[in-house]
């Protein structure tokens, strides 16, 4: 099998480094399409198949997935519609907003199976959480797909309403994430550790809550109450954090993404 990733800026090229890391594809079933030349270098350089031209990298692939900024999409398909096969290909589309309507507007009976999917940019370490929503995929093209992502992350299968949220949740949150790292790190240093040794610590504590709630399954309020002492310094602090509104700001952040 073999797959197109037409459009390697950020999105595309961590998916393409996830994909080469994984192990669904030989890196020489991978092409990468894309106008810049230094990006066909890089991927080249680690085995995969690269090219300026989009018709040429759809016409030669089992699965076409579309990475590019949402005002392209429409561009993109547009230009290598007449060569989509729909009885041999998938198609997949990576862009926040696009609507399955228009995508069908725009390809008429050239439209292959279509699925829309989210990933998140860690998606190169083989992290992400990836939402898929399947338009007019069988249930053989939504398995396949799912194998693809799975094998990059985690997946939920959903429907395309959902995919704003989605995006919110998990690929915004991603910065969201970051930020809590950040700040968590900058708090670190007022307390007396170097930035490294902060960020160190902030990083192993955070996987630590992870694999608890993973293998616990318990819900975070249960785990919180774990380590909450009556007039213990733990509730203090969370205390202050809900004073100063964190909860409502995590929340009222993520109702943004959707705006």
């Amino acid at each position: 099998m073999k797959i197109a990733i037409i459009g390697a800026g950020a999105m595309g090229g961590t998916t393409v480094e996830g994909l080469v890391k994984g192990k669904f594809f030989k890196n020489d079933d991978i092409t990468v399409a894309d106008p810049n030349r230094l990006i066909l270098e890089k991927f080249s350089k680690m085995g995969v198949k690269t090219t300026s031209d989009n018709i040429e990298a759809a016409q030669k692939a089992d699965i076409v997935c579309v990475v590019v900024k949402p005002w392209l999409v429409e561009t993109v398909l547009r230009e290598i519609k007449d060569v989509l096969v729909p009885q041999h290909q998938i198609l997949i589309v990576i862009a926040a907003g696009v609507a399955s309507k228009s995508i069908r507007e725009w390809l008429g009976l050239n439209c292959p199976p279509l699925l829309l999917v989210i990933p998140n940019i860690a998606i190169a370490q083989l992290a992400s959480m990836t939402f898929i929503a399947p338009v007019t995929a069988t249930e053989k093209d939504i398995q396949t797909v799912t194998d693809i992502f799975g094998e990059l992350g985690d997946t939920l299968i959903t429907d395309e309403t959902h995919l704003a949220a989605g995006t919110t949740l998990a690929s915004c949150g991603i910065a969201y994430a970051m930020r809590y790292i950040r700040a968590s790190s900058e708090g670190g240093v007022e307390l007396g550790f170097k930035a490294d040794e902060a960020k160190k610590v902030v990083l192993q504590t955070l996987r630590g809550a992870i694999e608890l709630l993973n293998a616990t399954g318990m819900h975070p309020e249960a785990a919180i109450d774990l380590v909450t002492t009556p007039q213990g310094v733990t509730i203090k602090g969370l205390n202050e954090m809900e004073h100063a509104g964190f909860t409502s700001a995590v929340i009222r952040g993520l109702k943004a993404g959707l705006k």
